[in-house]
């Protein structure tokens, strides 16, 4: 699926949504919550994350942990989905990164290839930013 394509959901809305990740997934796949969490402490997540912006996808990719490529999945959300509050009213106004979570299962629908990361610059100066926020103790919302 090329990065400019949007699948049509299962409850028939055309929206793209996009989860970035180091997993390796195929076609028809499930995330969900439940697995140590790419950020922070690594506590166990209780919900699964996705966005309707390539660039948080983006974002997503690049601050995984682990060895695996940077992946970006085209995702459907199997259950509701709301606001992410990590992202959203709880630390900026509205949600400008149409950033969601969910407590169900998004299906991997497929796989965007040939997006672009950000500069080696800017993600350094995330990776310090997320450094601070570890050394003062701030960690993402999971309740």
């Amino acid at each position: 699926m090329g990065q400019d394509e949007k699948p049509i959901t299962e409850s028939g809305q055309d929206q793209a949504f996009y989860h970035g990740t180091r997993a390796v997934l195929n076609p028809g796949d499930l995330i969900g919550p439940g697995y140590s969490s790419n950020y922070g402490e690594r506590r166990k997540a209780n919900f699964v994350y996705l966005t309707a912006t390539m660039d948080a996808a983006i974002w997503g990719a690049e601050l995984a942990v682990g060895e695996s490529a940077e992946r970006i999945y085209c995702v459907e959300p199997t259950g509701p989905i709301e606001d992410d509050p990590n992202l959203t009213d709880k630390k900026f106004p509205g949600n400008p990164t149409k950033s969601y979570r969910t407590r169900q299962p998004l299906r991997v629908i497929g796989e965007v290839l040939g997006w672009e990361g950000h500069s080696p610059e800017v993600l350094q100066e995330m990776r310090d930013r997320l450094n601070e926020f570890r050394r003062l103790g701030i960690e993402a919302i999971n309740d």
